[in-house]
C-alpha cells in the first residue's frame, strides 16, 4: 500500500509528464482511503476515486474478509465526495449471507452517499483462494448463475431509476461521469500498465518502442498485431529498476484476426456495441461469411440485435455475456503466441 507522501509523488509525476490528462484516477479501498491520502491526491489534481466498497452491510464484509466495516465505507466515500473528487464506487453481488433485500439495502445507500458512478460485479470463487477452499467442489447456492443474474437485474433498475445509465456491462454513471480509461479497455485504445502484475495492452509499433528501452523483452514475430504484456517481476525487483531492463514479463501476440476478434468481443460490453467500420474490419479480416453467420447466431440467440446501423447486445446478452464473447473470440483461428522472458 502506497503512503500519502509516495502516492502523492507518484501522481503529481504523472501529472508533469502528461500535463494535458483530463481524468486521474486513484483506486483505494475504504480502510487506507484516510483524510491524510485525500489531501494529498486534491492537492495533485487527481480527478477520480474509484473506492472497493464491495458491500454496505458488515457481515457479508465480515465473510468476504474485508478490512472495513459499513461504517468506515460511507464516511470514507462521503469524505471524498465532499472534497470534489469524481467518486465510483465498486460493489459486489452473490456473495456469502448476500439476500435480495440486503442487496436492495447496499445499492440504495451507495446511491445515497452521491456518487456519479457505480460498478457492479458478481463474485467469483476463483481456484486457489481461501473462499475456493470453503466452498469446495459445490456451487454454493449464494453465487448461483441465476442469482447472480438476478442481483445484476436489481442493480439494473435501481441504479438506473436514480439517473444513472449503463455505459458498460458492469459499469453505471451519471450524465458526464463515465470513466474513461474503462471506456478505453473495450475499445481498443492501447494502454501501459506498470508494476508487479500490471497489463498493458499495445500495438506492435508500441511495443517495439517500449523494447528499445528493455533488452529482456523478445522481438515480436512476423504478423504480429497486438502485443498482451504483464510484468511478471516482483515488487523488491521493479522498486530497484532503473527503467524496464532486467525486468521479467509475459508476452502474448495476436495476429491481425485474433486481434480484430478481440475487439468485436470487447465492443460487445458495451451498451453502444459495435459499429459498421469495426464490422468492416472484422470482415476483411476474419472472412465476411464467417462473420455474418456469428452475427446472425448471435441475434438468432438473443443475445444481440442490431440497433440503429450498430451490433449491441441484448438484456440476454448482457446476462450470458460469456456465452456472446465466446462466439465473437472464437470467429479467430489458432492460439494466441505466448513469448517468454
Amino acid at each position: 500500500m502506497l503512503g500519502a507522501a509516495c502516492l502523492g509523488d507518484l501522481a503529481a509525476s504523472l501529472r508533469a509528464a502528461a500535463p494535458g490528462i483530463s481524468e486521474l484516477t486513484c483506486e483505494a479501498n475504504p480502510d487506507s482511503l484516510s483524510d491524510e491520502v485525500l489531501s494529498a491526491l486534491y492537492d495533485v489534481n487527481v480527478t477520480r476515486l474509484s473506492i472497493g466498497v464491495q458491500s454496505l452491510q458488515d457481515e457479508e464484509l465480515e465473510a468476504l474478509g474485508r478490512l472495513h466495516d459499513a461504517h468506515v465505507a460511507r464516511a470514507r466515500v462521503a469524505a471524498a465526495v465532499s472534497m470534489g473528487f469524481d467518486v465510483s464506487v465498486d460493489l459486489m453481488c452473490a456473495v456469502p449471507l448476500q439476500t435480495d433485500e440486503s442487496w436492495r439495502q447496499t445499492l440504495g445507500a451507495a446511491i445515497g452517499l452521491g456518487v456519479g458512478h457505480v460498478s457492479v460485479y458478481p463474485l467469483q470463487i476463483e481456484d486457489g483462494t481461501e473462499l475456493a477452499r470453503m466452498v469446495g467442489d459445490d456451487e454454493p447456492s449464494w453465487n448461483a448463475p441465476e442469482v447472480q443474474a438476478s442481483r445484476m437485474d436489481q442493480a439494473q433498475h435501481a441504479l438506473e431509476a436514480a439517473g444513472f445509465a449503463r455505459y458498460e456491462v458492469a459499469s453505471y454513471a451519471l450524465p458526464g461521469k463515465a470513466c474513461q480509461h474503462n471506456q478505453s479497455y473495450w475499445t481498443a485504445r492501447p494502454y501501459l500498465g506498470l508494476g508487479t502484475g500490471a497489463s498493458s495492452m499495445l500495438t506492435s509499433e508500441d511495443y517495439d518502442r517500449l523494447r528499445s528501452l528493455s533488452g529482456s523483452l523478445p522481438k515480436l514475430p512476423d504478423r504480429a498485431a497486438r502485443v498482451r504484456l504483464t510484468m511478471t517481476s516482483p515488487r523488491d525487483d521493479f522498486a530497484r529498476a532503473a527503467g524496464f531492463e532486467g525486468l521479467s514479463f509475459d508476452v502474448e501476440c495476436l495476429d491481425d484476426a485474433q486481434a480484430a476478434a478481440e475487439d468485436l468481443m470487447l465492443g460487445m460490453r458495451m451498451t453502444k456495441g459495435i459499429g459498421p467500420g469495426l464490422v468492416d474490419h472484422a470482415r476483411q479480416a476474419l472472412g465476411k461469411k464467417k462473420v455474418d453467420d456469428a452475427l446472425a447466431s448471435a441475434c438468432k440467440r438473443g443475445l444481440a440485435t442490431w440497433r440503429d446501423g450498430r451490433f449491441v447486445p441484448t438484456h440476454d446478452g448482457w446476462l450470458l455475456g460469456n456465452e456472446l464473447y465466446g462466439m465473437l473470440w472464437d470467429l479467430a483461428d489458432g492460439e494466441v503466441r505466448e513469448l517468454s522472458t
